[in-house]
């Protein structure tokens, strides 16, 4: 909404009188001042114009009330990505069952860590103190942890808690950042679908977007992590595969969602993994991006079917296993530079983790620099951020908000991850550029 703030300068709203109980509803009209300008201007048009002097323009909200940024394509007509009956079992006419926001932890500074180590000391700390809490529930609750509602909740039904060494799992924190998890159900605060869309033992795979609402470009990022609800903004997850009660895997694409390829492509080979990564493929497409851009914000995708389906699938393969298998693919030649020994003097490097796009350089603290990112490299944007600057981002030296962490558990130095860093950028980088290379092939097709 913030954007349309900015495009409407002026909006008033006349509400009609009506004669009788059976009259018509309330009109809108609108008028529009020039992008650029300013409130005081504003405010003088205002003060100097006689209201009747005013061209007000009728409009009439669509189907969904929206007044203003109204469309004009296709969108309602394309196959439904998620829907809400489907998800609570009362129909089947979408593409996925399951969908689910990421983790919203409420105390990710605690359940969070890129140290195994210091996670297991925080949380044997958090545990310490819940259990202490417990068995003292006359006391005021401490301030040493973070609280919320649920966990109060659970204290007062006297949920007794052990620090569980199983929980420790790898997530997707950020794009291409990873952070050691404590995966439990009463520290992760909202855990949504999530007990039923991750096993540990079993591969799964998410396509994760923004949720309705996002003020960002859209974006989408695959992972077969746990990620959490900041993952890109509003993260919703869509799985390739859920678990029942039971734990036993099953499809997550639904038989009605296959039907739709299969008819509409007369095609009875095409698989639910092939929808998979054609929906993948799909969400990358800069023309669909642009063509929907305002439903995106407002709506779950929809997907329309495209000419040449396996292409679409084969590009999906390619951008799957890019996304997934970032730590593995070869390293872009970075060129590294170093100061000298005798100029750093044996010091402990100043972190500084900044990106130099116009030059094609990564400063990473006063010592190293890597010279040599092409330009198709930053292109590669998740957000408002490029890949590599989430990275960046990530690594980069901050005080904990929580005042227990701070004084306690505050123990990440970029130092101690520095050659780790510059191997996952030259990796990143690699995917940017293929990436990119994909997307362009979708653009001239």
């Amino acid at each position: 909404m913030f954007l349309v703030y900015k495009l409407v300068l002026l909006l008033f709203i006349l509400m009609v009188k009506r004669e009788s109980s059976n009259s018509t509803p309330c009109k809108i009209f609108y008028n529009r001042r020039p992008d650029f300008d300013t409130a005081e201007t504003k405010l003088k048009f205002l003060a100097e114009t006689k209201f009747t002097d005013i061209h007000f323009e009728h409009i009439i909200p669509d189907k969904n009330y929206n007044w203003i940024n109204q469309t004009d394509n296709d969108f309602d007509n394309l196959l439904p990505l998620v829907d809400k009956d489907v998800k609570a079992g009362k129909g089947q006419e979408a593409i996925f069952k399951l969908f689910s926001s990421g983790l919203k932890t409420q105390r990710d500074e605690w359940v969070y860590d890129l140290s195994e180590h210091n996670l297991t000391d925080k949380m044997k700390c958090f545990v310490k103190i819940y259990q202490h809490q417990l068995a003292h529930k006359g006391d005021e609750l401490s301030q040493e942890i973070k609280w919320d509602e649920d966990l109060i909740s659970y204290l007062k039904r006297g949920i007794n808690k052990t620090f569980d060494a199983a929980n420790l799992k790898s997530s997707l924190y950020r794009p291409f950042y990873k952070e050691k998890l404590y995966f439990d159900k009463h520290f992760n605060g909202r855990t949504y679908q999530w007990f039923s869309l991750y096993k540990e033992d079993e591969n799964n795979y998410y396509i994760c977007l923004p949720g309705i609402g996002a003020s960002k470009p859209f974006q989408c990022l695959m992972t077969n992590q746990i990620t959490c609800l900041d993952f890109l903004e509003k993260t919703q997850c869509l799985s390739l595969y859920c678990y029942d009660k039971d734990g036993n895997c099953i499809d997550n694409i639904t038989d009605w969602g296959l039907a739709q390829f299969q008819t509409h492509y007369n095609d009875s080979t095409i698989t639910k993994l092939d929808i998979f990564h054609y929906t993948y493929t799909l969400l990358h497409n800069p023309a669909y991006r642009t063509k929907y851009e305002l439903n995106l914000k407002r709506e779950f995708p929809r997907l329309p079917f495209y000419d040449d389906f396996h292409q679409w699938v084969n590009w999906g393969k390619q951008l799957m296993d890019l996304h997934i298998n970032y730590e593995t693919v070869e390293p872009y030649p970075l060129k590294r530079i170093d100061l000298p020994a005798a100029q750093n003097n044996n010091r402990t490097p100043k972190a500084k983790l900044k990106a130099d796009a116009a030059n094609g350089i990564i400063l990473l603290d006063d010592v190293t620099t890597l010279e040599g990112v092409p330009k198709i490299a930053w292109k590669y944007r998740l957000g408002n951020r490029c890949a590599l600057e989430w990275i960046l981002d990530q690594y980069k030296e901050k005080k904990p908000k929580d005042p227990t962490i701070a004084e306690k558990f505050n123990t990440y130095r970029f130092a101690d991850y520095k050659e780790e860093v510059i191997d996952l950028l030259q990796r990143v980088c690699t995917v940017s550029v293929e990436t990119m290379q994909i997307i362009q092939q979708i653009e001239v097709l």
